[in-house]
């Protein structure tokens, strides 16, 4: 059965572990004898007995494949091989600090609360996430900032060029008034009047 891949050798801990599984597999796999198979299928067992014996090894050999992948995806999914790595280090260096007379206080003492001990796990993290998100918060409300200066800006000249155009029809609205009073007489006889300056001497 593989192994997860690691930079480091294994422990003495994984490795008696995994010679277990694969032992615990392999008697679940061939639990199940070929005598216990015959005695299901007598009959096709003495009518074709080398057929019967392949099969028997086949079933066999995908029972204990079929259990081997099985027990592999639950020994990745929760880190068997890391973490019984880690305990047996973790070991060691207990018995090598108590081998050398080590006396010095210990992370975990009896009168330590489980929830000071957590707290002092926990705290730091929790700040730390709390520190970026007050960082993005800050990012996030200067670029709102400047977004809504942008669109003042914009309404801003949309007003103007709004007021403009607006003077600009109230005038052109004055003049075609001023025009719709001269009368259409005084009309013809000056466009005849500017028509008649206005052509070359012959």
């Amino acid at each position: 059965m593989a192994s997860s891949a690691s930079t480091q050798p294994p422990s003495k801990r994984w490795t008696y572990f995994q010679d277990a599984i694969q032992l615990a597999i392999y008697r679940s796999a061939h639990k199940w004898t070929y005598q216990d198979f015959t005695e299901c299928f007598a009959l096709w067992c003495e009518e074709e007995p080398e057929n019967a014996s392949r099969v028997f090894t086949q079933v066999t050999q995908h029972m204990e494949s079929s259990i081997t992948e099985n027990c592999e995806t639950l020994l990745n999914e929760f880190r068997v091989k890391e973490n019984l790595d880690r305990l047996h280090a973790m070991v060691t260096e207990a018995r090598v600090r108590k081998k050398t007379g080590y006396d010095g206080q210990d992370v975990w003492r009896e009168d330590l609360r489980p929830n000071a001990a957590v707290w002092a796990r926990t705290v730091p993290v929790l700040e730390k996430e709390r520190d970026r998100l007050r960082a993005e918060l800050a990012t996030m409300d200067k670029e709102n900032l400047e977004l809504q200066n942008q669109i003042q800006n914009n309404v801003t000249s949309r007003e103007e060029v709004d007021g403009e155009t607006a003077a600009l029809l109230g005038m052109l609205e004055e003049i075609h008034a001023e025009w719709s009073k001269v009368p259409i007489n005084d009309i013809q006889s000056w466009t005849l009047e500017t028509v008649t300056t206005s052509r070359p001497a012959a």
